[in-house]
C-alpha cells in the first residue's frame, strides 16, 4: 500500500513538516477504527483482505463502504443485473464476516458507470462523518495499470480519486455540505489513508498468518 498523511482543515493543502509518502515508517497499529471504501463487492478481499483480517483481529472496528453492488460483473447469458446484485451483496457480507468485519454499507451506484461527481463525494463524506474512522483504505487513483500488465477498472480509479477529495478537505471542514450538519453529522478528520493497488507502495503489513482466512473470504 501507499500511505497518505492527511492535512488538517485550514492547512492550505500542504503536508505537515516532515511528512512523507515514501521510505520506511513505523505504523501505529492497532488503529481504533478503519473504513474500506471501494467500488465493488469482493474488492476488499482481493485488494487488502489479509490486512483487514490482521486489523480486525487486533481490535480495529472496520466498516466497508461499497459504491456499487457489482451488478455488471458476469458474462452468464442467464444472469440479470438484479439477481447478480443480490448474489454479490450476500457474498460480500459473508466474506466480511469471515475477516471480522461487522458493518457493510452499499451506495447503490451503477456498476461500471461511476463518475467523479459532487454527489458521489457528498455520499462518501456522509458515511465518513457517520462512522468517523481513524484511517481509510481506498484504491490508488493513479494506478491506470495493475503492475504494468493489465488495465485497472475505471471504477477503482474513480472511487480512489473521489474518496481522497472527500477526506480532504470536505469531511473535516464544517462549511462543506451544510445539509449534513442538518442530519447531525459533524465534521470528522481522518488521520491517514492507505492506497491499495499502489503504483509506488511504501507500506507493508505482514499478513502471513492471515492468508488462509483471506482465501476463505
Amino acid at each position: 500500500m501507499a500511505h497518505v498523511l492527511l492535512p488538517r482543515a485550514g492547512a492550505g493543502g500542504s503536508l505537515p513538516a516532515g511528512a512523507t509518502r515514501s521510505g520506511n515508517r513505523t505504523v501505529p497499529e492497532p488503529f481504533r477504527s478503519a473504513m474500506v471504501i471501494v467500488a465493488h463487492p469482493d474488492d476488499p478481499e482481493f485488494f487488502c483482505g489479509g490486512t483487514i483480517a490482521r486489523w480486525a483481529q487486533a481490535g480495529t472496528d472496520i466498516a466497508y463502504l461499497i459504491c456499487t453492488r457489482g451488478d455488471k460483473g458476469s458474462n452468464d447469458p442467464n444472469m440479470t443485473p438484479e439477481r447478480l446484485a443480490v448474489i454479490r451483496e450476500a457474498e460480500q457480507r459473508a466474506a466480511a464476516e469471515v475477516l471480522g468485519v461487522r458493518k457493510v454499507l452499499f451506495l447503490d451506484c451503477q456498476d461500471g458507470e461511476l463518475e467523479p461527481t459532487l454527489a458521489l463525494r457528498r455520499a462518501i463524506v456522509r458515511e465518513v462523518r457517520r462512522f468517523r474512522p481513524q484511517v481509510v483504505i481506498t484504491p490508488d487513483p493513479t494506478a491506470r495499470f495493475i503492475r504494468g500488465v493489465y488495465p485497472n477498472h475505471p471504477d477503482h480509479r474513480i472511487v480512489g480519486d473521489v474518496t481522497l477529495d472527500a477526506l480532504f478537505p470536505a469531511a473535516g471542514t464544517r462549511l462543506y455540505y451544510p445539509e449534513l450538519l442538518a442530519e447531525g453529522l459533524e465534521p470528522h478528520v481522518v488521520d491517514e489513508a492507505y492506497l491499495t493497488l499502489a503504483c509506488e507502495p511504501d507500506t507493508w503489513f505482514d499478513t502471513t498468518e492471515f492468508i488462509d482466512r483471506r482465501l476463505a473470504a
